[in-house]
């Protein structure tokens, strides 16, 4: 049983309809200003990283947050009430898949020099793209493999440019809370206009 004031890693999941694009630079700001976020995080205790997907004209908001559980659920319904979301729900690791996805620009000359060629395929990373110049490395997975491959090339002085995701997660339950909300949004809205007519 988790303990409400033991800090732990949580994912805040929330269910957005396209027509308002300005919602994720509030629901940022919202987290600036109500808790406390900034990057890098102020406060050890609240930490968020934000990143925003498009899934069948729904919006999918990620945040992670590491934080105690009354935290979670504060923000959580805050966020149901000043955003505009259909919804927001937070899960623990347990609860969801994660993965990340990260580019990486090496020098070929010294990568070839260096034998980072072992360290990419020692993390199962693949090369999308081989110049003269450098070299464009993809890695999925999990952010430890994602930091722990970037070190090891940085260790080789041969990293130009370095991007990564934010988390993309998924429920592993059987059922999608977003797909329930909706069917029973539009069999509210059928039986509306039935009895109007």
């Amino acid at each position: 049983m988790l303990k409400s004031c033991e800090i732990k890693e949580f994912t805040l999941s929330m269910d957005k309809t396209i027509y308002n694009h300005c919602s994720f630079g509030k629901l940022c700001r919202f987290a600036e200003s109500d808790y406390g976020c900034v990057y890098p995080p102020a406060d050890k205790h609240r930490e968020f990283e934000c990143i925003g997907l498009l899934h069948q004209g729904v919006h999918k908001y990620t945040i992670t947050a590491w934080t105690d559980k009354d935290t979670i659920e504060k923000v959580t319904k805050q966020i149901t009430k000043k955003i505009d979301v259909l919804q927001a729900h937070y899960f623990t690791d347990d609860e969801i898949y994660q993965h990340e996805i990260a580019l990486y620009k090496i020098t070929t000359l010294r990568w070839k020099k260096t034998g980072g060629v072992k360290v990419i395929r020692k993390y199962n990373a693949r090369i999308v793209e081989v110049n003269a110049v450098f070299a464009i490395v993809e890695k999925n997975g999990m952010s430890e493999e994602i930091t722990a491959l970037y070190e090891e090339l940085r260790q080789l002085d041969c990293v130009l440019q370095f991007v990564r995701s934010g988390r993309v997660a998924i429920t592993t339950s059987c059922f999608e809370r977003v797909n329930e909300y909706l069917a029973d949004r539009e069999a509210k809205y059928r039986q509306s206009k039935h009895q109007e007519l």
